[in-house]
């Protein structure tokens, strides 16, 4: 039996480790900051804050992009540095369960399993479980009964919708389209309104603050600061809470649409499970102010919108790895247990 298990969610924004040991869960941001080319300098939160305000030598990147690894060498560095964090600093041999998205390919899928096993972690065994699965087994449906159970996972850079059923996934989609889409509209339309620059930290901020899936009958707003276009000088500048909805009212009907073409191609027997259950939200774009609404309105169907919704896939695999009855949902990929000197 192994010492420990890790269970592993690598988003693009943030990377979500589960100890089970420590049963705990590690959220920190997915990025790192190299100096001069070479020299791991800060990762995680502490990277994010560095983010936009480095000098030209030290270099602060996502490994990730849409949601598959654009940097095998950064991330698993960063994989490394996260799991001696999660154990102080003690690393020892270990089962990794790691979630991947259902729509990417084989090759892509085993690029996930590689990291590990390059990552001088000394894997004892590694096991992939797709990423709709592990949301339902975080918020506890749709995995050992014949109910079919909708799941959207809004994530920064992707969508992944699903339909899962006695622990399989019936049908899923997965687009680019998440928080990262919805920061660059604001940071577009703010431009084009008040000739007004904004860096990415800025408009992920006000979307946080003012974001909202309906136009709302209200007087918010937020400040912000950038540099003008015209005059090359800061300023700042107050912004209604309806830019920031018309800002995202193209990229939140894209996922709208997309739910829409997964339950139109649900198998007929599913449909009566989802109107009685709704659609579960999950992902770190779930707690947008109305998004229930503007969800509910589209579809006619009731929301749920999970509680911690980005650690939801991070709770899914510790429930796999913690109980036996769900084992059969990963999917072993290589045993490697005597794969390195002990």
């Amino acid at each position: 039996m192994a010492n420990n298990s890790f269970g592993i969610d690598l988003g693009t924004s943030n990377i979500k480790i589960y100890n089970m040991a420590e049963d705990s869960i590690l959220n920190q941001k997915n990025m790192l900051a190299v100096r001069n080319k070479k020299a791991l300098f800060a990762i995680g939160d502490e990277a994010y804050e560095m983010y936009e305000k480095a000098p030209a030598n030290i270099q602060i990147s996502y490994p990730l992009n849409d949601g598959v690894i654009a940097n095998i060498r950064n991330m698993q560095s960063l994989l490394y540095e996260f799991i001696k964090i999660s154990t102080n600093n003690n690393v020892k041999p270990a089962d990794y369960y790691i979630a991947v998205p259902t729509d990417v390919t084989e090759v892509e899928k085993r690029a996930f399993g590689d990291l590990i096993k390059n990552a001088g972690l000394k894997p004892k065994k590694i096991c992939t479980v797709e990423k709709g699965i592990a949301d339902a087994a975080g918020i506890g449906v749709g995995l050992n009964e014949a109910t079919g159970v909708m799941i959207v996972n809004i994530g920064a850079e992707t969508t992944e919708i699903s339909v899962i059923s006695l622990g399989g996934v019936v049908i899923s989609k997965l687009i680019k389209a998440g928080g990262v889409k919805f920061d660059e509209a604001i940071q577009n339309i703010i431009r084009r309104n008040y000739n007004l620059i904004i860096g990415d930290k800025t408009a992920a901020n006000i979307k946080h603050e003012l974001a909202s899936g309906i136009k709302e009958e209200n007087d918010l707003s937020g400040m912000v600061c950038g540099r003008d276009v015209v005059t090359g000088l800061p300023i700042e500048v107050e912004i209604p809470s309806d830019l920031i909805y018309e800002a995202l009212k193209e990229p939140l009907h894209t996922i709208m649409d997309s739910i829409k073409v997964i339950l139109e191609r649900t198998p007929p027997e599913f449909a009566r499970d989802i109107i009685k259950a709704g659609v579960y939200v999950t992902g770190g774009c779930a707690q947008i102010r109305n998004l229930s609404d503007l969800i509910t309105k589209s579809t006619g169907l009731n929301v749920n919108i999970s509680e911690n919704p980005s650690e939801s896939v991070a709770r899914g695999l510790s429930r796999i790895i913690n109980n036996n009855d769900y084992k059969y949902l990963a999917y072993n990929i290589k045993d490697i247990t005597n794969s390195y000197k002990k």
